[in-house]
């Protein structure tokens, strides 16, 4: 008996991406799509289902009863193809030492690096997986992220250094001028650009700096801490960031900070499952932390 057909595996996966984010502005970024591409995809669904996944609610949407039962199986059967994957490419990699971490920190911190860290630890060969949830997937042997505890029991957690968060602007911003020499407080009413993986970033600086979080005048939301920067180099407003990821942009002066940068409670850590000691993790957590006090390079 033939199989019944299924629709195309991208318009399941723009339509996972856009119920996962409720939004098909994030799920177009996260799928480096259109905007246009993921609204085409999911209305497709809709049209060879014959009725809607999703209902507008504002400016949101709102999964309808089918979405949601679409949503819950998209979600588990990309998750579990995820695992399948990671666990076969590991398999394939031999002695390679699988790295997971967010795609933000990938491209700002680790690939500038490698090169450096080849030249250091010639002997540990690493395969990277970016990843957007803070949790140890199926496959990796480690994962290097931004957090603070409580940790999972199940994890082994190496401190490489504190984080710093701080404001940047472009050299370019419109308002720069009215926050140059200024206390925090100039901040009130500025375009402040953030993120949805830190929605917690921007209120918790305000209140370390006396700055009350009714003064925020949020701006656009990115779904990724590197369209985040992006748009703050582009002069479309301020934005907030760890200090390590923002460090050769300080530099060159494509950003400023105009108040320097302020320890979390948070820290950079590299996490891996609860199982006997590996020498090549010991030796890629001392180099890391090494790297995450280094000074930041001269403009």
């Amino acid at each position: 008996m033939a199989r019944p057909s299924l629709p195309p595996l991208g318009a399941l996966r723009a339509f996972e991406a856009a119920a996962r984010l409720e939004s098909v502005t994030q799920a177009a970024a996260e799928l480096h799509l259109t905007h246009g591409a993921v609204s085409r995809q999911v209305r497709a669904l809709e049209q060879a289902l014959g009725q809607p996944l999703f209902e507008r609610a504002g400016r949101g949407l709102v999964l309808t009863a089918a979405g949601a039962r679409l949503r819950d199986a998209t979600g588990a059967a990309f998750a579990q193809l995820h695992q399948t994957w990671s666990a076969l490419r590991r398999a394939d990699t031999g002695d390679t030492l699988v790295l997971g971490c967010s795609a933000s920190v990938l491209a700002r911190w680790v690939i500038p690096r490698l090169e450096r860290m080849g030249q250091v630890l010639p002997g540990v060969r690493l395969h990277f997986s970016a990843q957007q949830s803070p949790e140890l997937q199926s496959g990796a042997d480690a994962m290097l992220l931004l957090g603070q505890p409580p940790w999972p029991a199940h994890w082994q957690v190496i401190a490489l250094g504190d984080e710093e968060i701080g404001p940047v602007v472009s050299p370019r911003y419109p308002g720069l001028a009215a926050l140059e020499g200024q206390p925090p407080q100039a901040l009130s009413g500025q375009r402040l650009l953030h993120t949805g993986s830190r929605p917690q970033a921007w209120p918790q600086w305000a209140a370390q700096h006396g700055l009350a979080t009714a003064d925020l005048n949020y701006g656009e939301r990115f779904a990724h801490l590197y369209y985040l920067l992006e748009a703050a180099a582009s002069g479309l407003g301020v934005a907030i960031a760890p200090r390590q990821l923002v460090a050769e942009d300080l530099a060159s002066g494509r950003l400023l900070a105009p108040w320097g940068f302020t320890r979390t409670r948070g820290s950079w850590a590299l996490c891996t499952p609860r199982r006997g000691p590996d020498a090549r993790l010991a030796s890629l957590a001392q180099w890391m932390q090494a790297e995450l006090a280094a000074p930041a390079p001269a403009g």
